[in-house]
């Protein structure tokens, strides 16, 4: 059965939905970011961005996508800049189905706002210009994420879009 890519901004829901879906599907649930640490030995996004810098994350980023081996039955939370650094969309369309939570920047804000998450390198929920942040990498990755074999707008019921897989598992 082939994999099954979640794509998006961060805060889109990728991780929440992804554990729902394999759940679901009975396919196991993995969240590259978690991959990229482990490989790292612990240390955690934001130190390898602050120590290392972003061009070293998304080395790494692409080298932990690429151990994701194709029709291993699992549901893969990607981060948010995957798709669009070392043509990793096509691997990720190559490795499975690709389906991209397409989320306002609008509720993006709200939802790292009322999260208070500071595990995101470039989006600091205590900057006064996030809202502006997030519209412009939104509009920046929307050529990539739009790539995907489906397109799934706000939020979806877990069974809603299981239904709409079945043409491509």
């Amino acid at each position: 059965m082939k994999n099954i890519f979640l794509v998006g901004m961060p805060s889109s829901g990728k991780s929440t939905l992804g554990r729902r879906l394999a759940r679901q599907l009975t396919y196991r649930f993995i969240d590259t970011d978690r991959l990229i640490i482990e490989a790292e030995g612990g240390r955690s996004i934001n130190d390898i961005f602050q120590t290392d810098g972003e061009a070293y994350f998304r080395d790494v980023e692409s080298r932990v996508l690429h151990t994701i081996e194709p029709d291993t039955q699992l549901v893969v939370a990607t981060g948010g800049g995957m798709p669009c650094f070392h043509d990793n969309m096509a691997y990720i369309k190559k490795a499975g189905i690709s389906i991209f939570l397409d989320v306002s920047p609008e509720e993006l804000l709200e939802r790292m706002l009322k999260h208070n998450q500071d595990d995101r390198p470039l989006f600091n929920p205590k900057d006064p210009t996030l809202l502006e942040n997030l519209r412009q990498k939104y509009n920046d990755r929307r050529f990539f994420y739009t790539q995907a074999d489906l397109i799934i707008p706000g939020e979806v019921a877990v069974k809603e879009l299981a239904g709409q897989l079945e043409p491509y598992l």
